[in-house]
């Protein structure tokens, strides 16, 4: 096993990957701030932000686990091109009435929902087809790298969709962003791409809906790794919803010094990316995980406090860090774990608890600062991440205690592609 930290760019299709997700998440980012200062320019409401994260991804809730099944079904690469399209034209269409100055909040909630239906698909077949690229033991290096360049268009992107809203307006953030998808559908379309075996036609979706659960609730290393990551989606991880607020009301920034704060958080994850990167030839590993959840929560308990831009930005840039550590071992470990023929149905559990748990995430976060404001909201988070972190990590040890010949999250990650099926670990 090759230990170093760019192993995964070997591989031709990753490499286009790489490249091209590099360019339209940067556009991703764009928009991500462009609508949420959007949202607070046109009702001031912290409520109706987080109205408006919880309808977007409220789809992820209701079509995630069918988004699973589709992607063990078909081809990953095709399903991703139409999803990349459909989530390209979203962008366009709400820039071009932006731009127009009809732009109403409820128009903003409709692209919103219509980009959370696409997502539901998205997902699933982006995070599955990372180990059809890269396959074995590169598989956490590509999930890492994936991490990377995330991060590093949340680095770049909220500084550019600043000052684009500052100088230009906001709709050329939308207008942006849907160019931006043109590179990674013309990536996905230059691949090479093998005939993968699919799951049989013939047995219906409800069917292999519930293999994916039983798979589930057989693997207690897969549900626990599952459970911590909703909890933390719940309430620890609502970034885009809590700091907006935070910027205008505690900290009195316009929408650049808002866009400089999630440059901040992306400067840490990107940072964070990297080091896993770097160490992602060991494998997944309990202590980067639940440590990293449990950072997590700990910046934003700091983050509570802190009520100048400086100690906010390196609070968030630490936040970040701990962040990536904690979502790219969850990752991994679910994808190495998981049984070729329901990867796509594992990962879409993921997608679910990672986006689909966001509506009563952001309805919490939205709810809670507005009637207690942003230092409350974040105290509360901060609180509830800690000790969800030491209550499912207690549970971890309690399983390897009771079943003494389970290995830990390190051993899968050194298997290869063929070993991993079938693993319950």
């Amino acid at each position: 096993m090759t230990h170093h930290p760019f192993a995964a760019l070997r591989h031709r299709n990753f490499r286009l990957f790489f490249v091209g997700q590099l360019i339209s998440l940067i556009g991703t980012w764009m928009q991500r701030i462009a609508q949420a200062w959007l949202v607070l320019q046109l009702t001031n409401s912290p409520f109706l932000l987080g109205l408006v994260g919880a309808l977007q991804w409220l789809p992820m809730l209701m079509l995630s686990l069918i988004g699973g099944v589709v992607a063990d079904r078909t081809s990953k690469r095709n399903l991703l091109v139409m999803t990349q399209t459909a989530q390209m034209l979203q962008a366009f269409g709400l820039g071009a009435l932006v731009l127009s100055g009809a732009v109403r909040y409820w128009h903003i909630v409709v692209f919103a929902c219509a980009l959370g239906v696409t997502s539901a698909f998205d997902v699933p077949a982006r995070q599955s087809f990372i180990f059809e690229m890269v396959e074995g033991a590169d598989t956490m290096n590509a999930v890492a790298l994936n991490s990377t360049i995330f991060n590093a268009a949340r680095l770049f992107g909220p500084a550019i969709a600043g000052l684009a809203i500052a100088s230009l307006g906001m709709a050329y953030a939308f207008l942006a962003n849907g160019v931006s998808f043109i590179p990674v559908i013309a990536a996905l379309l230059m691949m090479r791409v093998s005939a993968m075996q699919k799951i049989g036609l013939e047995t219906g979706v409800l069917a292999h809906l519930r293999e994916g659960l039983a798979y589930l609730r057989r693997t207690p290393v897969a549900f626990q790794t599952i459970m911590l990551v909703c909890l933390q989606s719940v309430f620890v991880m609502n970034f885009n919803i809590i700091v907006p607020v935070l910027a205008k009301t505690v900290l009195h920034e316009n929408a650049g010094g808002f866009g400089l704060l999630m440059s901040a958080q992306g400067a840490g994850a990107l940072a964070g990316a990297l080091f896993v990167a770097s160490v992602s030839h060991r494998g997944p590993q309990a202590a980067m995980m639940y440590g990293g959840a449990a950072l997590l929560g700990c910046m934003n308990l700091i983050l509570a406090g802190s009520a100048r831009f400086g100690v906010a930005a390196v609070v968030l840039a630490a936040a970040g860090a701990s962040m990536v550590a904690f979502t790219a071992t969850a990752n991994t470990t679910l994808q190495v774990t998981a049984p070729d023929h329901l990867r796509g149905r594992v990962m879409s559990m993921y997608a679910l608890v990672m986006g689909g748990m966001t509506p009563a995430g952001a309805l919490f976060t939205g709810t809670v600062a507005q009637l207690w404001g942003a230092p409350a909201e974040l105290a509360i988070a901060g609180a509830i991440g800690v000790v969800s972190a030491g209550a499912v990590f207690r549970r971890y040890r309690l399983t390897l205690r009771a079943e003494p010949s389970r290995p830990p999250l390190t051993v899968a990650a050194a298997a290869g592609p063929g070993e991993t099926n079938g693993a319950e670990h």
